[in-house]
């Protein structure tokens, strides 16, 4: 006779759970095979990109061009029979299909021939990128209107005798009647969806460059997406979570870099009540230190009216700013910060400051707005301007739904498949041990500390407004943007005061963390690993924030290959330092391999005259064979979904679940 099984009362009640949505043993059996066919698919293209900093059209481009997978597919397919002009055309096409199809058109003599043989060269693309998927899995991401064209066109090959009528009859109708621009674009859109199966952006999306809010409305749409956050990121998301000193923070950079586009435009917050305040206050106050940077062709057109008004504004709420800063630093003695709290330090008679020992001249002490006596105190106007100005963040709609969805979709870190992400750095000591912080009254290091970390962020957006929970969050992350040896900062001070006030540019120094010297080493990228629970030869640390000076000699690899810094700079004003314009890295089935980009001519010029970035990919690591999806963090999830499967099973033989054959 056979022994049956005995179980538990939570196994059966999760047993009868999971039969609702596999009511048979043929529903469930038939699931088992499914998972274990997805389990022998090869793995997924993985795309890394890091610190693109409002560099939207750049960023679009590297998305859009899959950093040169897409191509490299064009290549493999149609080198030997189109020319490398068309080549270009047609790869311009799959990055921006509609602005592409409306610049052609008119040059096109035979559009309909045209359509034809681009939408046979579509579709072959189209197979080449989605042959690691299941059907299913097509299915699901095809257009509505063009499902059943699409997958008929993919899956019946006109080259078969018996269907080529049948395969051209269904582009010829479509042609005829009209909706072949539209199929162009659908097919596209799928290529560059089926070419990259999972995107990590390693932080910084915001600040420098004009239009963030266009990068996380890309980003959104993505299919499957997750974030680190960056130092950048954080101040953001603080200042969209109510923290005036973050709200400061933002706006003074945004004067600062001439940068407000994203600011006014991006998000809608008016800056007037600042302005008028600025106008009134500082009319007649020395600003030459607070002058906005302009560059290039930014500073043609602008009056010396609107520079002045620009430093005014600017001085206003930066020394907005540090009254913030110190009141932050006097409320946690634990952040141990209070080396930074300078304008109580401020010798007015001498025109001088002592830091650290060090006695430096200062440029600029005219601060109508401080006390001497109580200078970390707002004046009455100081704060109704700094209370308008968060309320307008907290009113940005647009700025809510982008900072809900990097709350959703981000972390600050995350451990997918072998890798380790993070922005910044783990903080270190100098002999290479985890940096201690003691935080809630406990030291706290290494993952502990960034599962405090993150924690406490999501405090500061989650909980109710005025609630200590909340306020502890928001100063916290103020901590991550600021913060000495904090994670996403990851230097000693952030000297703001200095750069602003002292011209000796030594007073500048902002000494990193021990991590930046460390992490050429290879025993200490692995011990990182290990704290994370990552062992083995194909595990790497992938990080970004401190750009890579490659024009130096640089390289984006550190401790032969286990540790990856994949900020090259997309910003353009990082570019003179690091000479190109960004490192991203693409893991695939086979291999893992960085690739470095030049700056980009602009959408513009890519759309009219199928400009390209020009990149150089180098193949660093191979792997021991086609890594399959079971190798992966999705196998295994899968692999826990078929024991699941495989206990119903069993549960439905033995009698302890009935099957439902109602169901449907």
């Amino acid at each position: 006779m056979a022994t049956h099984r005995t179980y538990k009362e939570d196994d059966l009640r999760y047993l009868k759970m999971l039969a609702r949505m596999f009511p048979t043993v043929r529903s469930a059996a038939t699931e088992i095979i499914n998972l274990s066919a997805i389990k022998n698919l090869p793995k997924g293209c993985e795309h890394f990109i890091s610190d693109v900093h409002g560099e939207h059209e750049a960023f679009l481009h590297i998305l859009n061009s899959c950093s040169g997978v897409i191509r490299e597919r064009l290549d493999e397919l149609f080198s030997n029979t189109v020319s490398s002009e068309e080549l270009n055309q047609l790869a311009t096409l799959v990055y921006y299909p509609k602005e592409k199809l409306e610049q052609l058109k008119p040059q096109i003599r035979n559009l309909e021939e045209w359509y034809r043989i681009t939408i046979h060269r579509l579709i072959l693309l189209l197979r080449a990128t989605s042959e690691r998927y299941t059907r299913s899995k097509v299915r699901k991401a095809l257009p509505q209107g063009f499902a059943y064209i699409i997958e008929e066109l993919l899956y019946t090959h006109g080259e078969e005798l018996d269907k080529r009528d049948y395969f051209e009859n269904i582009i010829s109708t479509v042609i005829r009647i009209g909706q072949a621009p539209d199929l162009i674009e659908a097919l596209c859109e799928l290529i560059k969806w089926a070419a990259v199966d999972r995107l990590h952006l390693v932080g910084d999306i915001f600040d420098r460059g004009p239009r963030a809010d266009i990068i996380l409305d890309a980003l959104l749409k993505h299919h499957s997406v997750d974030i680190q956050w960056g130092n950048h990121d954080i101040l953001w998301m603080g200042a969209a979570s109510g923290s005036r000193t973050l709200v400061a923070t933002v706006v003074s950079n945004s004067i600062h870099y001439n940068n407000l586009e994203v600011v006014e435009t991006g998000y809608g917050i008016s800056l007037r009540p600042l302005s008028v305040f600025a106008n009134e206050v500082y009319k007649n106050a020395d600003v030459s230190r607070f002058a906005v940077k302009l560059m290039g062709d930014e500073a043609l057109g602008v009056s010396e009216k609107d520079k002045l008004l620009s430093a005014r504004m600017h001085k206003a709420i930066t020394v907005i700013l540090f009254k913030l800063e110190g009141q932050k630093i006097l409320r946690h003695p634990e952040y141990g910060m209070e080396d930074r709290l300078l304008l109580d330090k401020i010798d007015y008679e001498n025109r001088c400051i002592t830091i650290d020992g060090v006695t430096w001249p200062l440029e600029d002490v005219d601060f109508p707005t401080v006390d001497p006596k109580d200078p970390y105190a707002l004046t009455a106007e100081e704060s109704a301007v700094i209370d308008q100005l968060t309320a307008s963040f907290l009113n940005s709609e647009k700025l809510q739904r982008h900072v809900r969805f990097l709350y959703s979709k981000g972390s600050l870190y995350k451990i997918y498949n072998g890798n380790l992400l993070f922005h910044g750095c783990i903080p270190l000591d100098k002999e290479g041990n985890f940096l201690a912080f003691n935080l809630d009254g406990q030291l706290r290091s290494g993952k502990d500390f960034l599962d405090f970390a993150d924690a406490a962020a999501r405090r500061a957006y989650y909980y109710r407004m005025g609630t200590a929970e909340r306020e502890l969050g928001m100063d916290f992350l103020w901590f991550l943007w600021a913060g000495r040896n904090s994670p996403l900062f990851g230097k000693d001070r952030m000297t703001t005061f200095e750069r602003r006030l002292i011209k000796d540019e030594s007073a500048w120094t902002e000494a990193k963390n021990p991590y930046y010297s460390l992490y050429e080493q290879f025993e200490v990228c692995n011990r990182i690993l290990k704290e994370f629970g990552l062992e083995g030869p194909h595990c790497h640390i992938i990080n970004g924030h401190v750009p890579v000076k490659a024009k130096k000699g640089e390289s984006p690899l550190k401790a032969g290959g286990k540790l990856i810094v994949i900020d090259g700079g997309f910003c353009k004003a990082y570019q003179s330092t690091s000479g190109i314009a960004g490192y991203t890295l693409i893991y695939t089935s086979y291999s893992y391999r960085i690739v470095a980009h030049q700056p980009f001519v602009g959408h513009k010029r890519a759309v009219a005259e199928n400009f390209d970035i020009s990149s150089s990919t180098d193949v660093f690591e191979r792997l021991d064979g086609r890594q399959k999806i079971e190798e992966t963090d999705t196998g295994r999830e899968l692999q826990k979904q078929i024991d699941d499967l495989m206990l119903l099973l069993a549960a439905y033989h033995d009698g302890a679940v009935a099957e439902d054959h109602r169901s449907k």
